[in-house]
């Protein structure tokens, strides 16, 4: 008996088994929805991000 991973959507938390087409996303609405949300700017670094040679 195998078991399946699941883990939560990151956009409307519902459950998503690790062998979903859509994952890690339950659907392809939230897979759009997220990808809004990085070409809009939503998601960004909080802090600088700095260069250790500087």
């Amino acid at each position: 008996m195998t078991i399946a991973k699941i883990f939560r959507c990151p956009i409307c938390r519902k459950d998503v088994a690790l062998d979903s087409p859509d994952a890690p996303f339950c659907s392809d609405r939230c897979r759009t929805i997220d990808l809004g949300k990085w070409a809009s700017g939503d998601y960004r670094i909080s802090s600088p991000i700095l260069d250790p040679d500087l």
